[in-house]
């Protein structure tokens, strides 16, 4: 690897993260699903905001300066990913998007969400380690 692309990766370190990775992906099928999708639009921006806004996030949070930051950034990307599921749901509810597309989503939003409890306790425990040790 030469320098330009390790500075690069330390520089976003973000794109490292798994969960960011996982979010990505999550928006990335979000996005793909509402094209496919005929009205409904406040709803259908709403779920494109709620999904693109949990990678966002994480990668806003990783670029703080404190733990607590990081922390704080976490739980607002798990609400967004809340926020996208319960707009999955409704679409769902009135058979705007299928079974298959429902069970994906749900799962790959369980997958972030523990994903996300992990490094949010991980952080937690980092923090309270560095203020006991200082």
């Amino acid at each position: 690897m030469n320098c330009l692309n390790f500075k690069m990766m330390s520089f976003y370190s973000f794109k490292n993260l798994l969960v960011w990775q996982k979010a990505m992906e999550f928006t990335k099928i979000i996005l793909a699903s509402t094209n496919e999708i005929k009205g409904h639009y406040r709803l259908l921006e709403q779920l494109e905001a709620a999904a693109a806004s949990v990678p966002q996030n994480i990668a806003e949070g990783k670029g703080r300066v404190s733990t607590k930051e990081f922390i704080h950034f976490l739980y607002i990307s798990r609400g967004s990913l809340y926020e996208a599921i319960t707009v999955v749901l409704l679409l769902h509810n009135i058979n705007l998007i299928d079974d298959n597309k429902l069970v994906e989503l749900e799962g790959l939003g369980i997958e972030i969400t523990k994903m996300l409890n992990s490094l949010i306790t991980k952080e937690r425990n980092c923090r309270l380690n560095s203020r006991l040790a200082g």
